[in-house]
């Protein structure tokens, strides 16, 4: 006797857990946690912005004869690389809340995809 529900097929149809409940997170910590994702963004784009204005500068008073300034120009080279990277790396994580919140609308997919379909 069946209850009407069918049962997962496939490989890797079973829970992502055993024994453990899919939460629900509240929604003011996860906009918490947005908005401190995009504070970051912005500190890590002005940051980088700076450090281009200063590895601008330091360059062109390298190139005036000021040895200790190809010094200043690296460290701020490679400061604003980094800081550029954490700002993408930042981003991304970004999306990916927001991927994450959208899907939990949607209804779950029929087990199978378009090649069970045909």
């Amino acid at each position: 006797m069946t209850t009407g529900r069918r049962a997962p097929q496939g490989r890797h149809a079973g829970p992502a857990r055993l024994g453990e409940e899919p939460r629900n997170e509240p929604r003011s910590r996860s906009a918490a946690a947005l908005l401190l994702i995009a504070l970051g963004i912005t500190a890590a784009v002005v940051a980088w912005g700076y450090l281009v204005y200063l590895a601008i500068d330091f360059g062109t008073t390298a190139r005036n004869g000021d040895d200790t300034a190809w010094w200043f120009l690296g460290l701020a080279t490679v400061g604003a690389i980094s800081c550029l990277f954490a700002g993408m790396m930042l981003i991304a994580r970004l999306f990916a809340r927001l991927r994450a919140s959208s899907s939990a609308a949607l209804p779950p997919r029929p087990p199978g995809g378009r090649r069970a379909a045909r």
